[in-house]
């Protein structure tokens, strides 16, 4: 058995210092020790470059500079993104090329030569093939998306440990395991990994090569922070699973370089990694960041929109620099996905409803417009306003009427 575990590191620029840290503490360190501890662990890791940057501003260099070293040993890769986060589909092309490349340069800044990208993580897995292309074209070669992209036009599962082809792109796919990525992995893997040991005690003769033939490949991909943070795991089933010897473990890039034959060509669909298959047939795959229905992400898009139009009509304002600080902060995708008022505690998550989550996107969306100096802006900032004290009202109407007693 191959288990394929793809991690993603991020915490939005604008959080508080304290859910930074507690991150760090609970999830980002025991995993960087678990790499440490078992040389022969590979893993490919998708660290925001937001994420970086706070790290860095938090002095918590050691972390940095031991991930450093397990990325230059080759140990770690790291993938491409975007790097505040945003939900890329809904941006305008010219904002997801800049929040790529600022990616790059953050990485880049930290990694040097050693950041070397083929693949590319897409904010929430949020998939469209327009957007795949603009990532083929930026210069990345394979992505990794859940296998709802494929199943929901193809009415089947992934094969496992098969390579696609992206039939809109020409990139290469990897597909994670919807079930098992929904739960804890380990506690799905480690039944699994013991049956493997059974069978290799009994065949002691036979090669790992020969073995590995008809092995299964599991490919998981979850948020880093599942691994402590929102899951404790007491009996340490990742750390057990670790231990075992005997078992394969490689990064996603050599992977698809050592897999044989063509990848298959595939049609997928616009969707996320929590997209259901019936938001997809009914072309609603991103209706956790926007919903029709929904006046709070409604009007949210409409503020945000309003501050992209501005940023292209005034980007010689002499404080264009806090305009895209502000911006790129109220852009993330959380700000929108936390006035889904979702329920995901089945899947180890969170009622996705917080006000001051929201607020705190709000508030960053509406500094930005805030930002300018020139004298022209002022109509424009005025229509801001006026969303901004709208979807503080929704707000606060929504979370005392419908969604006060679910979260406290």
């Amino acid at each position: 058995m191959l288990w394929l575990n793809f991690l993603h590191f991020y915490q939005p620029a604008n959080a508080e210092s304290y859910s930074l840290h507690k991150a760090l503490t609970k999830s980002y360190w025991r995993l960087l020790r678990l790499m440490e501890e078992h040389p022969n662990l590979r893993a490919t890791w998708n660290v925001s470059g937001c994420l970086l940057e706070r790290l860095a501003d938090e002095k918590a260099d050691a972390f940095i500079d031991r991930l450093k070293f397990l990325v230059k040993k080759g140990r770690i890769e790291l993938t491409g993104s975007a790097a505040y986060h945003g939900f890329l589909p809904l941006l305008p092309e010219a904002e997801v090329i800049r929040q790529i490349r600022i990616n790059e340069k953050i990485l880049r800044k930290y990694f040097g030569k050693n950041f070397k990208p083929a693949g590319f993580f897409l904010p929430e897995m949020a998939y469209s093939p327009a957007l795949a292309k603009l990532v083929k074209r930026l210069g990345y070669s394979w992505i990794i998306l859940d296998e709802v992209a494929y199943s929901a036009k193809n009415s089947r599962r992934i094969e496992s440990g098969k390579i696609y082809l992206d039939a809109a792109s020409g990139l290469k796919v990897v597909f994670r395991d919807r079930i098992i990525s929904s739960a804890y992995p380990p506690d799905k893997i480690w039944p699994l990994v013991q049956k493997e040991r059974v069978v290799f005690n009994k065949e002691k003769g036979v090669s790992n090569q020969s073995r590995n033939k008809n092995s299964v490949v599991i490919l998981t991909a979850t948020d880093a922070e599942l691994y402590g943070l929102r899951h404790e795991d007491p009996t340490a089933e990742i750390e057990k699973i670790a231990k075992v010897k005997n078992l394969p473990s490689a990064t996603l890039s050599a992977f698809i370089s050592l897999a044989k034959g063509r990848p298959e060509p595939a049609e997928l669909k616009s969707s996320s990694w929590e997209s259901s298959p019936k938001d997809v047939a009914s072309n609603r795959p991103y209706r956790l960041w926007l919903d029709k229905n929904n006046k709070i992400q409604v009007n949210l898009w409409r503020l945000a929109n309003l501050a992209l139009d501005l940023g292209v009509k005034f980007k010689n304002d002499k404080n264009f620099y806090w305009y895209r600080w502000h911006l790129v902060r109220g852009l993330a995708s959380c700000t929108f996905w936390w006035a889904s008022a979702h329920d995901f505690s089945k899947i180890y998550g969170p009622y996705a409803w917080s006000p001051d989550e929201i607020e705190r996107g709000l508030e960053d969306l509406i500094r930005s417009v805030r930002s300018f100096a020139d004298l022209k802006t002022k109509k424009r900032k005025l229509e801001a306003e006026a969303y901004y004290l709208k979807i503080k009202k929704l707000i606060w109407e929504s979370h005392w009427k419908k969604h006060w007693q679910k979260t406290v």
